[in-house]
Parts: structure tokens; sequence; C-alpha cells
């Protein structure tokens, strides 16, 4: 007899069609997520900032996560086609790039704007709706960079490390419903983020322009020799349909270098290490 598990027996075995909302679809690491849960034969519901005709088996709604009005009509639609989600995937964000002392804080509002108010507008009411019917899972798309900051991209780690504070201050929270969360933790992944990061303007007269322009480099070099997209959606795809996901999926090269040097190093050392990474 073949196992469950099989690719040929998977849709079989299926006893219903499960539902997804990923946020931030249309490209990157949200776009194969989308294609492989698509594969896997749940409803995606994809959603873009600019409306798009549905494509490839995903359903796309338009939805701007800094707009309140936005995500209310954004889940409206969602609820009802199919009631409430099985899986919500919180993924949309951006980077901006600049030394701490640099950078205004209007940037840095509208980076957390995006990457942590924008995860909790969408979150609040879809976790309200899984909560009510016992059941559902919740995957927050943070970065390495919230357990290893990057350098002059200090308010992107920190809007990830404060996912990480989010989902696992929620976890216990919820414990007594039947909702899973994972929290996807890439490293460098060969998509298109660097082409839409705020770089900002370089000023040759500013004390950091040569070592923001070597880290600069070497974030720009790396990110094409990195894996690409697949690995992140191979974690997704295992944190909504594992009998029981794990609660952390850290992605990439670089994911077992930080997570030991969290565990064994000084913080001397990991930001060393880092430094030595970036070449500063």
């Amino acid at each position: 007899s073949r196992s469950n598990d099989h690719p040929i027996t998977r849709e079989i075995f299926m006893p219903e069609l499960k539902s997804v909302l990923i946020t931030g679809a249309s490209s990157g690491l949200g776009a194969a997520m989308a294609e492989r849960m698509v594969a896997r034969g749940w409803r995606v519901f994809g959603t873009s900032r600019k409306p798009r005709p549905d494509s490839d088996g995903i359903e796309w709604i338009p939805l701007d996560v800094c707009d309140d009005a936005s995500v209310k009509a954004a889940l409206g639609v969602v609820s009802d086609r199919v009631g409430t989600l099985d899986g919500l995937v919180c993924n949309a964000g951006w980077g901006i790039y600049g030394s701490v002392e640099e950078t205004e804080l209007e940037k840095a509002r509208a980076q957390f704007e995006t990457n942590f108010f924008g995860v909790l507008r969408v979150l609040t009411p879809v976790l309200a709706s899984m909560r009510a019917q016992n059941s559902g899972r919740i995957l927050f798309i943070g970065s390495l960079s919230g357990r290893a900051p990057i350098p002059f991209q200090a308010h992107y780690s920190a809007s990830k490390a404060a996912i990480e504070a989010l989902a696992f201050s929620m976890v216990n929270e919820i414990k007594p419903f039947d909702i899973q969360v994972s929290l996807i933790e890439p490293g460098d992944i060969n998509t298109a983020f660097n082409d839409v990061m705020d770089w900002g303007e370089s000023d040759p007269d500013s004390p950091y322009a040569e070592r923001s322009a070597l880290c600069e480099r070497a974030i720009r070099e790396s990110l094409p020799k990195s894996p690409g997209p697949e690995i992140v959606a191979d974690a997704v795809e295992h944190a909504l349909t594992a009998k029981r996901a794990k609660l952390r999926y850290a992605v990439g090269r670089e994911a077992t270098l930080v997570g030991l040097g969290k565990r064994l190093f000084t913080d001397r050392l990991n930001l060393w290490t880092i430094r030595d990474h970036f070449g500063i």
C-alpha cells in the first residue's frame, strides 16, 4: 500500500480543499509559496496592492496591509468565498537601508507600518475567526536578521525581531485553541528583494560612507549567489500541512551558523562574526 505522503495520493486522501491567504504574493517569496500551495491542491488567495486577474490557480485580491479599509475589504471577500481560512501566511514586507543616525524617523515608521503593523492588521481579524472555529495555522515570515541584525539595516532587522516576539508571545496566548503558529526565518534568498529596497541617498561626506558602501556591496553581491525561494516554499508547505508544525523554520545557508552562534557565542563574538561577514 502507498503512504498518504506519496505525491500521487495527497489529493486522494485530502478530506477537503484547504484554503490559505498569502500576503505579498505577487513576487519573490510570496509567489513561490502561492505556486507551491496551488500545486499541493490548496485554494490560494494571493494579495497584492494592485488588482490582478486570477491566474495559475491563484485567486488575487487587492490588499494594502497599511490601509485599514483595504484589509477589511479583502478579508470580506475571502469570508464570502470560504468562510474561515485554514491558513494565513503573513509575508508582505520590504526593507530600508541606512545608518541608524541618518535614517529619517518617517522612514523608520514606514518600515514598521508595513512589516509589523501591517501584519497585525491582517492577523487579528483572521485569528479571531480561527479561534472561533478552534482550528487554523498562522505563519509569520520573519528573517534571520531578527536574530543576527544586519548593519545599516537596523530598522528592517528590528521589525523582524518584533515579528519573532509577536509570534512566540501569541503561541502562549492561544494555547487553549487548536491553532498552530510557525515563524519562518529566511536568510539570503535569491529574489528581487534588493530591487525594491529603499537604499536611500549616499552622502560621500557621511561618517558612515565607507563602511556603508562596503556593507551594501556585500549585500548586493551575496543575494544572486543565494538559494532560490523554493526552499522557503518548502518550509511554508511543511508548516501548513504537517501534522505538527515546527515553531521555527530557519532557512538558508546562514541558518545553522546563526542558530549555533546564538546558543554558543557571546554577544561580542556574534557581532564580530556579522562585521566579518559584511566586510566592515
